[in-house]
């Protein structure tokens, strides 16, 4: 029996998660002809989801996602670069 503790984290799922979501909203954003990274931001500074198109269900997508963990994650990969 091996007596090391495994360390387990949700928050590298979690990550991918919300990366494959925000990849499917980008590209409902780019197919209707909206500039994606505008789009986003805005709707991250603002929380108001009409800055996210309904097409491809992108706006119920991204209200989904916890807005600081979002930004923490945002951070936290631009940081690692």
């Amino acid at each position: 029996m091996d007596n090391n503790t495994i360390i387990f984290s949700l928050n590298n799922n979690r990550d991918e998660d919300m990366r494959k979501t925000l990849i499917t909203i980008y590209d409902a954003l780019v197919e209707k002809g909206y500039d994606p990274i505008d789009q986003i931001v805005g709707y991250i500074l603002s929380e108001d989801p009409t800055y996210i198109t309904n097409h491809k269900n992108a706006r119920s997508l991204i209200r989904k996602l916890d807005r600081y963990e979002l930004l923490a994650a945002l951070v936290n990969n631009y940081l690692k670069g």
